[in-house]
């Protein structure tokens, strides 16, 4: 039997079955993701022999527990996070303090700005639970706008984090391409020359775009309801905590997660490093540095409301039991594109596709592309194609850290159901499905494409070959 057969019906019938259990049914997310997780993988069944039918629900189950593992504990204290900051009113301090350096017009430039700078040492995921509190009392004070607030936080946080080693989708890249220090360094100086104009147009310029179309309002989220955001809103400054206090937890979880990042990078260049990288790495895990920062929010949130701490308590278990819901539907999205990914999608479209008859440039792109919105995950449509490029990196005429680039602007294209960063963007953000491809899958989409053409652009005029 043909190899593409089996990976093109777990395509199409995946693609049919989420369509119709979240779209045509409007099932609750958890369950017409898990659904089609199941489906997919009686497909896969059907048609591979090394996949048995009956070990399919616990294949979803250990599927959607690698999510969980991955998601869970930093969902979860991105909870107390949002709840705290936003309660407490230090994200409306920081919102005030961007306010006092740009106009209300431009406000989207200082969210996009920070996002842009956090998802160079963090990963976006982990930059959009902090950055999503920020947003939703920008909207609060401002009073309009939110459709623009995410692109910008989508936009800036997507390029940074696709296109900027140490993350590690170009990392791993660069070094599939051409290990060492030169291929590495001009990624990030490529990678930086890409991120910012094409997030620009894609966040800033597309958010502006589709600010004027649509109307997003603020709902309930993460244990924090509309009507708390628009009373802190209200509030004067002094009765809100200082601007360092603030920031706080912002600055520990960037702090130590870029501290880990940082180390873990280069500590093969500077083997000084090795001798504090287990350090770095335990509070430079996602985990722990998230639970630190919820901590520090939630002691501000305890000072400032100044309520009994069982009060306190019960407020925070709120924000968990909200929290836990988002967690389970991303970790079950995770599931859907793993039992997608299990089919060998993307090795089937990545085969037919490297040997097209255009550049190596646009074929990479292609290939990452193709592969990204097949089975969900940019990491992965990254490496693979690495892998299927690497031995054409002799034939470039242009310097290999552009096919970084490429490779990751092909992978980061049209988020949607089967990529966990859609069901965090659309739960954590409070938007409905539709809000959601309107202000994450079509920046998504934009920012892969004018992505490209600048490389295109810059290999042309600069090949630095």
């Amino acid at each position: 039997m043909p190899a593409t057969l089996p990976a093109l019906a777990a395509l199409v019938i995946g693609v049919a079955v989420v369509v119709l259990f979240l779209v045509v049914w409007d099932l609750p997310a958890f369950i017409g993701l898990v659904l089609s997780a199941f489906i997919v993988g009686v497909v896969n069944a059907y048609f591979l022999p090394d996949i048995a039918f009956g070990t399919i629900p616990s294949d979803v189950a250990t599927a959607f527990g690698n999510n969980m593992a991955g998601i869970g504990i930093p969902i979860l204290m991105a909870a107390i996070i949002g709840k705290s900051m936003t309660e407490s009113g230090a994200a409306n301090r920081i919102v005030r303090s961007f306010q006092s350096v740009v106009s209300d017009k431009n406000a989207d430039f200082a969210l996009w700005g920070s996002s842009t700078l956090l998802s160079i040492p963090v990963f976006f995921d982990n930059v959009f639970y902090l950055m999503a509190p920020l947003a939703r009392s920008m909207r609060a004070r401002i009073g309009k706008n939110y459709a623009l607030y995410i692109a910008v936080v989508g936009g800036g946080g997507t390029a940074a984090h696709a296109f900027v080693p140490p993350t590690p989708g170009p990392l791993a890249v660069a070094q599939e391409l051409g290990a060492g220090e030169s291929i590495l360094g001009m990624t990030i100086i490529v990678g930086l020359a890409t991120a910012i104009p094409s997030a620009l147009v894609a966040g800033v310029g597309y958010g502006r775009f589709i600010n004027r179309r649509i109307d997003i309002p603020l709902r309930e989220t993460m244990g924090t309801s509309a009507e708390d955001l628009e009373r802190q809103a209200q509030q004067p400054t002094s009765n809100l905590p200082g601007f360092f206090e603030s920031l706080l937890p912002i600055l520990v979880a960037v702090l130590f997660i870029a501290a880990g990042t940082f180390v873990n990078t280069f500590a093969s260049v500077y083997p000084s490093l090795e001798r504090i990288q287990t350090l770095t790495t335990f509070i430079g895990d996602a985990n722990f540095a998230l639970t630190i920062a919820a901590i520090v929010a939630a002691l501000t949130y305890l000072r400032m409301d100044d309520f009994p701490r069982q009060v306190w308590q019960d407020e925070l278990t709120e924000a968990l039991q909200n929290g836990g819901n988002i967690a389970a539907i991303t970790a079950a999205g995770g599931a859907f594109g793993a039992m997608l990914a299990a089919s060998n999608i993307g090795t089937v479209i990545a085969d037919a596709l490297s040997g097209i008859g255009v550049g190596l440039l646009v074929t990479a792109w292609l290939i990452a592309a193709i592969v990204r919105i097949a089975q969900g995950s940019a990491t992965v449509a990254m490496i693979t194609t690495g892998g299927i490029m690497a031995p054409l990196v002799p034939e470039l005429t242009v310097h290999p850290a552009y096919l970084v680039v490429a490779i990751g602007a092909g992978g980061i294209t049209t988020s949607w159901y089967n990529d966990s960063g859609f069901w965090i963007v659309k739960e954590i953000g409070g938007l409905t499905q539709s809000e959601t491809f309107k202000a994450w899958t079509a920046v998504t989409s934009i920012l892969s494409i004018v992505s490209l053409i600048i490389i295109l652009f810059y290999s042309t005029v600069f090949p630095l070959a």
